[in-house]
């Protein structure tokens, strides 16, 4: 084995026309690595565990938080993200297993690390995801597509209002869930977060700057004044 091994070297060395089939130890590693954003990455669909969703809801009755849920298997399961489990990062007065209990959306959504669709961390946890401010380049699609919003060059419509209903640490907004994702009614609101972290004329300034807890919508009839499209986040919990 090894004569052979110094013949194959030699033939590499003084014999370019032959050498296609050489390779270097760091070349095999180089294979192995993928081209995802963090050491290790195995490739897009397997480090993808983050993501804003492509698709949008007119208004804010989401079928509840197991609606919201279906909806990012669904996209996730679309985009070939099958090994992961995704659940919406939204907090709700009443968990529907325990009407007794509240909703935190920090609390649904597993403990990272999470990745978003080009392989690039969005955060290690839970506590360095809620000191995050938004981002157009890491607060991708499930496609690996930015959202529109405030950001220089964005197409039109400004789409960057993402429902969560909660406080900026993760937690319920009393009064700002849309009657926990199952209503439609002009007369009450939700809670968005600027997934570009940017206001108008791109001001980056709190509370513009937040992810998750920005401002409330115009109504639950109607996700699109203020700039957004019923589109939330969603998080592998595995």
């Amino acid at each position: 084995m090894i004569k052979l091994r110094a013949v194959s070297l030699l033939c590499c060395l003084f014999l370019p026309p032959l050498s296609v089939g050489c390779s270097s130890d760091d070349d095999d590693v180089q294979s192995h690595q993928g081209e995802g954003g963090a050491a290790g990455s195995s490739g897009q669909t397997a480090e993808t565990t983050f993501f804003v969703t492509s698709d949008t809801s007119a208004t804010g009755d989401l079928g509840g938080l197991d609606g919201a849920d279906a909806r990012c298997q669904r996209l996730a399961r679309a985009a070939g993200l099958r090994s992961h489990t995704f659940r919406a990062y939204l907090s709700a007065a009443k968990d529907p297993q325990d009407e007794s209990k509240q909703v935190d959306a920090r609390d649904r959504i597993g403990s990272g690390p999470w990745y978003n669709s080009k392989g690039v961390l969005l955060a290690q946890d839970l506590a360095s995801l809620h000191a995050l401010s938004g981002n157009p380049e890491l607060f991708l699609d499930e496609n690996g597509q930015k959202i529109n919003g405030q950001w220089q060059g964005s197409p039109t419509p400004n789409e960057h209002d993402v429902l969560t209903g909660s406080a900026a640490d993760g937690t319920l907004l009393e009064g700002k869930t849309c009657a926990d994702w199952t209503s439609d009614a002009a007369d009450i609101t939700a809670q968005v977060g600027h997934s570009d972290g940017l206001g108008p004329n791109m001001n980056p300034a709190p509370p513009y700057n937040s992810w998750n807890s920005a401002h409330e919508n115009e109504s639950c009839a109607d996700t699109a004044p203020r700039g957004g499209a019923g589109r939330l986040y969603c998080f592998a919990v595995d």
